[in-house]
């Protein structure tokens, strides 16, 4: 889903800060008393790291001589703020610690002590071009700013900000090319941001998610059609995607029909036919694969009961087989969102960070772990990934609780520093995750992630300037990973 620009404050948990979580009413930001006049001269103060005390400098103009990392973009269209941190990215307390933590705890303050919002001084809604910005400014999270200017301001919360008084020098644009991945075998996992067909015929617009003209969807289309075979996967397991059939009008088979016209010559990539869904929710997951590259073994196998189907979307797995290699199977997952809507009982917000529908989430994972111990696919092989959105981090409930079955984190194997897939409320984790069995994990090569959506802009993507190439093709990043046949 994509999200909606909040007001920042210091409150960490993700109750607050989580995807595709219901609209909070926005709240315009404090408007800035005026300033001494002392203020707008020279910067009083020099700062090289991030004060123990922002109450201190408030409303004194500052110059800010270390570098500072931009960790946040979700509030520059609402409010004309951006959110910026010493010493590096803020992380996601429940992608690195376990909620309830200590560690947990101390990664919430470093948080809280190291990060400033940048603010354009106006308590404007939709403020429209930000004087501290050049025009057409392309922004990614991860670049480093260098000597901000301003007023420092601090609100009855403690929250600091610092009122921008010289525009922003940005460094060149640095955007990361297509991972290398090894390995003979290459399966990939994308979350689509709701890819949705109209009537397959050029009409039915507005959906109900995703694009809203059929020049939207043709821009979307084209920016995921340019990301998925850039990849080179041989599998791709699918989230958000119209669950609207298998037919020639179905959003899958038209998004595998134009990943064939981009391809030209040879091109071969297929989809699995599940009959039907999997499920009734409006979206699905889904699998495509290059059938010179694999061969499915068998039908797909779905799993309907428990919380799949009311909350969480129902899963596919189907076997494959790579020329003369060992079967496996790939899994498409994408588990209840943390969204409050309904929540109630054990799924309400228990305050530990992990926001709502967590008991959902968890029980999903027990079941698929419960299932899958029954070869649904019936290729007597345990050699399994499973892969797509859990909607928790990676340090959450349901993620642990796949891990204590015997699920083993792709990106741990291949020994990946501090992957991430997703930004949100200025802090950078994991929703998406590739899961792998013990025979899996024997095969795995390399795992790596395709940094062409977390950290970019809302604005660069189809539904605003819509800048050619895969940039902003959907709020999360894809996955790679390479294995041995």
């Amino acid at each position: 889903m994509r999200r909606t620009p909040l007001v920042f404050a210091l409150a960490l948990a993700l109750s607050s800060a989580v995807h595709a979580q219901a609209p909070v009413p926005a709240q315009p930001h404090p408007a800035a008393p005026a300033a001494p006049a002392a203020a707008h001269g020279k910067a009083s103060v020099t700062l090289t790291a991030a004060p123990t005390d922002w109450r201190a400098l408030d409303g004194q103009k500052v110059r800010i001589a270390a570098p500072l990392t931009l960790a946040g973009t979700d509030g520059l269209v609402r409010f004309g703020e951006l959110t910026v941190a010493f010493d590096g990215r803020l992380w996601q307390p429940s992608e690195v610690a376990a909620p309830r933590s200590a560690g947990h705890s101390q990664i919430a303050a470093d948080n809280a002590h190291r990060r400033l919002l940048l603010d354009d001084g106006s308590d404007a809604r939709d403020p429209g071009p930000v004087a501290y910005l050049p025009a057409g400014a392309n922004l990614r999270t991860g670049m480093v700013l260098r000597n901000v200017e301003g007023i420092v301001r601090v609100d009855a919360k403690g929250v600091p900000r610092l009122q921008v008084t010289r525009p922003l020098v940005l460094p060149k644009l640095d955007r990361p090319a297509v991972p290398v991945v090894a390995g003979s075998l290459h399966v990939a996992a994308f979350n689509l941001e709701n890819f949705f067909n109209g009537d397959g015929q050029g009409g039915g617009f507005p959906t109900l998610r995703g694009a809203r003209t059929l020049a939207e969807h043709q821009a979307q289309k084209a920016k995921l059609v340019t990301t998925i075979n850039a990849l080179g996967a041989d599998v791709a397991a699918l989230m958000e995607l119209e669950n609207d059939g298998y037919g020639p009008q179905s959003a899958i088979a038209q998004l595998v029909d134009a990943l064939n016209a981009d391809r030209g010559a040879g091109a071969d990539w297929r989809f699995i036919d599940a009959g039907k869904g999997p499920g009734e929710n409006p979206i699905r997951v889904g699998i495509i694969y290059r059938a010179s590259r694999v061969t499915p073994v068998g039908a797909p196998a779905t799993l309907e009961q428990g919380p799949f189907g009311p909350h969480s979307r129902v899963p596919m797995a189907q076997a494959f087989r790579a020329g003369k290699g060992a079967p496996f199977v790939v899994v498409a997952n994408h588990f209840k969102s943390k969204g409050c809507s309904e929540a109630t009982g054990a799924d309400a917000d228990q305050k530990d960070d992990q926001a709502c529908w967590n008991a959902t989430r968890v029980e999903s994972a027990r079941l698929l772990d419960q299932w899958l111990r029954t070869d649904p696919t019936g290729i007597g092989s345990n050699d399994a990934v499973l892969l797509g959105d859990f909607n928790a981090y990676a340090m959450e409930d349901p993620i642990r609780t796949l891990h204590e079955a015997g699920w083993r984190d792709a990106f741990a194997v291949a020994k990946v520093d501090r992957p991430y897939s997703y930004v949100y409320n200025g802090m950078s984790g994991r929703l998406d995750h590739a899961l792998l069995s013990p025979g899996m994990a024997a095969r795995l090569r390399g795992a790596a992630e395709w940094h062409t959506n977390a950290d970019e802009a809302d604005d660069v993507g189809y539904r605003d300037r819509n800048e050619k190439g895969p940039w902003r093709s959907s709020d999360h990043d894809p996955l790679l990973l390479g294995f041995d046949r």
